[in-house]
């Protein structure tokens, strides 16, 4: 699938990265961080960002959520509840941790889609995948969560680990996650957001507005691409918005369960057993 990215260029004396054809209308603004940039735009920011952070992606994840992102991941697995031969869909999949868990429950005639716009990250994890005794039940296909390049009701179940807090219009994300999902279908989406515990929240915010940036310079060779997280998570609606807008895109039972005081939340979705001809 061919990509379409937004070109983008460096400005030196900003040190901010901006579009290359400033003739390109800006149209709605849209939060990249705290930072607000035309939505036209947004896509290739993201693009580049996990450009930059691809190479030590796994290494820092680990490193900054002390391992506990494994743990969740897990979690979020085991609550889709996968059985032997289901077809699964791992949205914004990029090094594919949430794609090998799932490997494990479909069987082998089971088989999962690592689904990302970015192919670089993809590159990163391919070699995990390859080394798995289960790595021939996942195969790689590049394209955009808002377009997803496959018909309706083709999958059992999707995935998506942190990956829609980067979408440009989360709905419209949701919206394709329903179309391909068949009847019964469901979604598990794993997604950071604030712990509750007021202590907790503080050393928190300490830990992400001081410590990650303080590492993504020493080790991941960007401070601004680890102030970014931190501020992404804070401009992310709330589980209480997040489970209305899967419920606006047609999923039903919508549940979340937050994770560690909510530092991560697990929302759990189904599609509707009898549609009555709709996608």
């Amino acid at each position: 699938m061919k990509i379409r990215k937004t070109p983008l260029r460096f400005n030196e004396k900003t040190s901010t990265i901006q579009p290359s054809d400033s003739e390109t209308p800006p149209g709605n603004m849209v939060p990249f961080g705290y930072r607000q940039i035309p939505e036209n735009e947004k896509a290739g920011w993201v693009l580049n960002h996990f450009n930059t952070v691809a190479g030590k992606y796994d290494f820092m994840n680990t490193l900054l959520s002390f391992g506990i992102h494994l743990l969740w991941k897990r979690t979020a697995v085991r609550m889709l509840s996968l059985q032997p031969g289901d077809q699964v869909i791992d949205v914004c999949g990029g090094t594919g941790d949430l794609a090998l868990l799932a490997a494990r429950n479909i069987g082998p005639t089971g088989s999962v889609v690592l689904y990302d716009i970015n192919r670089a990250m993809m590159e990163r994890g391919r070699p995990k995948v390859v080394r798995s005794p289960l790595g021939n039940r996942i195969s790689f296909v590049q394209g955009n969560a808002e377009q997803i390049a496959f018909p309706g009701r083709t999958f059992h179940a999707a995935m998506v680990g942190f990956g829609v807090r980067n979408l440009t219009h989360l709905e419209k994300g949701f919206r394709e996650m329903h179309r391909v999902l068949r009847p019964g279908g469901r979604l598990i989406c794993l997604e950071f957001s604030i712990p509750t515990a007021p202590l907790f929240r503080r050393l928190y915010d300490f830990h992400s507005f001081h410590v990650m940036p303080l590492l993504g310079w020493l080790i991941g060779g960007s401070r601004q691409a680890y102030t970014y997280l931190p501020e992404s998570i804070r401009t992310f609606p709330s589980p209480g918005r997040v489970a209305t807008l899967m419920k606006d895109a047609g999923f039903s039972e919508v549940t979340f369960r937050r994770l560690t005081n909510g530092i991560a939340v697990a929302y759990l979705a189904k599609k509707e057993e009898n549609m009555r001809g709709m996608i």
